[in-house]
């Protein structure tokens, strides 16, 4: 290879999928040692390029691509991952592939594990060696380092909350000695914005021992701030590529979505005195790394109510304790009725819906179409899209009002799909979440918990789905109690906002206060928890 030749080079790379064209004539080149910044709406294709270079089954499987790729001068056609492993080329997807059952040592050095001799191989060959857990330990530990974070590399995989997941899933590529290109989509989107610095300071320093990143991001001022030159995606075509010293987060969100694009504050009015709808004291829950001890709190009807707070400390662990997903103790009520913890169903009852954070592991059947989905938690619980005959003794499913109501929540969430019967697991991670939420909208509940609702979600996708929350709330009296990693996110849509820290509530401000206020707050500031406005967990 020749010494100014780059390590990787697309040329006019199409796609298709099920007759949807999804990448058109991409065209780029990656140096040694460079950090590309690949951004897009959800749908622009920047997964599916991603796919095209590391081989995945599901492009062979559809009838390849067009175009060619070029890796260290020579062409590239990998017909599967384990091709791009070998070749130097890792990825760190935007779905986990951890093994639950196994630590972070495992996971990490799964298929690279040390082995030692033992007699017995001799006589059996080399597959009877002994693992080496002593220096597999060291391994794990050496590119936990690299990446600047703290991880007991002895935890099961099911037992991390989904940053330290994400670390693991890096530190599992740093571990190849022979990787010579990370591709990582959306690494930094289930993290809170301290972890997001570790990752990006530790990235900086991997490129700086030659290896080249493509760090895929919605998070337009992280992708400005690491990379040194940035290509913008929409409709599968390269619209832009350019150099932080040339744009702006404004001017690229932009050229994403091909209209301008602004964030604003809330400016919902002053709300007046109303009936309680939730009140939680004593809350905890036993939710591995969003431990909750003692969260006591209550939630106004038709109010927008957020749930902030550091990655680890609680915030997520509130909403899936009071839906039953961990087990879970003290005493919620709704509607001044008591909640039976540790019960989905009974919760469920109350007219309470969950759109949970893991939009895979729980929210999707992803093998079942867009309608199915939709219309699956209606169905069970309220009997919904269901034909009767008979008084009810047989029944049947409705497949047109499912159809319709399919119909009705693709265009108004703008769900980029080929028809209402494709699977979930072919839409890209951004319009599987839109699909999460229509299944919660369908069931109209009374009180709707969100969790990270815009996570990997681009910024013109983030707008609709805040919209559309809000709309949903004014439109159908819906109280949606929110809970986020973006502070500014809650910010712009919540009447107040609760921050937890160390598994407790420890204040609740209106969002029109400063940022900074709720920043020492997350913190665990002094100033912020002597205030007698938040102690205590009420205004």
């Amino acid at each position: 290879m020749a010494k100014d030749e780059p390590l990787l080079r697309m040329e006019s790379v199409g796609k298709e999928f099920f007759g949807n064209r999804v990448l058109a004539d991409v065209s780029f080149s990656l140096g040694h040692g460079e950090i590309l910044g690949l951004v897009g709406e959800n749908g622009a294709g920047k997964s599916t390029l991603m796919n095209i270079l590391f081989g995945m089954p599901v492009i062979a499987g559809t009838g390849g691509y067009e175009g060619k790729v070029f890796f260290e001068g020579k062409e590239a056609r990998f017909s599967s991952p384990f091709d791009a492993i070998d070749a130097g080329v890792g990825m760190v997807h935007q779905e986990f592939s951890l093994l639950p059952g196994f630590t972070v040592t495992e996971n990490i050095l799964l298929n690279r594990e040390s082995t030692k001799y033992n007699p017995l191989v001799e006589i059996f060959g080399g597959r009877i060696k002994t693992l080496d857990r002593q220096d597999m330990r060291r391994r794990a530990e050496s590119a936990i380092s690299e990446i600047g974070f703290s991880i007991d590399p002895m935890m099961l995989a099911s037992e991390m909350p989904v940053g330290h997941k994400q670390f693991t899933e890096i530190a599992r590529e740093i571990d190849r000695k022979n990787t010579k290109l990370l591709v990582l989509d959306e690494p930094t989107a289930v993290l809170a914005e301290s972890e997001a610095e570790i990752l990006i300071q530790s990235l900086r320093g991997i490129s700086k021992k030659g290896i080249s990143i493509i760090f895929i991001s919605h998070r337009l001022q992280e992708v400005v701030d690491l990379c040194g030159k940035i290509l913008v995606l929409r409709d599968g075509r390269i619209v832009s590529e350019t150099r932080p010293g040339e744009t702006d987060v404004f001017r690229i969100a932009s050229q994403m979505v091909g209209r301008n694009v602004e964030t604003a504050p809330s400016h919902r009015p002053p709300r007046g005195d109303t009936e309680t709808i939730l009140e939680a004291e004593r809350l905890w829950v036993d939710m591995p790394g969003e431990t909750v001890r003692e969260a006591t709190f209550s939630v106004q009807k038709g109010e927008i109510f957020g749930i902030g707070g550091l990655a680890g400390q609680g915030k997520l662990g509130i909403a899936n304790g009071i839906m039953g997903l961990f087990a879970a103790g003290g005493s919620v009520k709704v509607k001044g009725r008591n909640v039976r913890l540790n019960d989905p169903a009974h919760s469920l009852s109350h007219d309470i819906a969950f759109v949970s954070e893991d939009r895979r592991g729980v929210g999707l059947l992803l093998e079942e179409s867009i309608d199915w989905n939709m219309a699956f938690t209606a169905m069970q619980v309220q009997d919904k899209f269901v034909r009767k005959l008979l008084g009810g003794l047989l029944k049947w499913r409705d497949n047109e009002a499912m159809r319709a109501a399919a119909q009705e929540y693709i265009e108004g969430l703008d769900i980029k799909c080929t028809s209402h019967k494709q699977r979930a697991v072919e839409l890209s991670g951004g319009n599987q979440q839109k699909v999460c939420l229509a299944k919660a909208f369908v069931v109209s509940p009374d009180i709707l918990f969100v969790s990270e609702p815009t996570r990997g979600i681009d910024v013109g996708a983030k707008k609709l789905v805040l919209d559309t929350l809000r709309r949903v709330n004014e439109e159908r009296g819906t109280t949606i109690i929110i809970t986020s990693s973006e502070l500014e996110e809650l910010r712009s849509i919540c009447d107040r906002i609760a921050i937890v820290d160390n598994g407790r509530v420890i204040g609740i401000r209106p969002a029109t206060d400063p940022a900074a206020e709720f920043g020492l707050l997350m913190v665990g500031s002094d100033a912020a928890v002597s205030d007698p406005v938040i102690v205590g967990g009420e205004d």
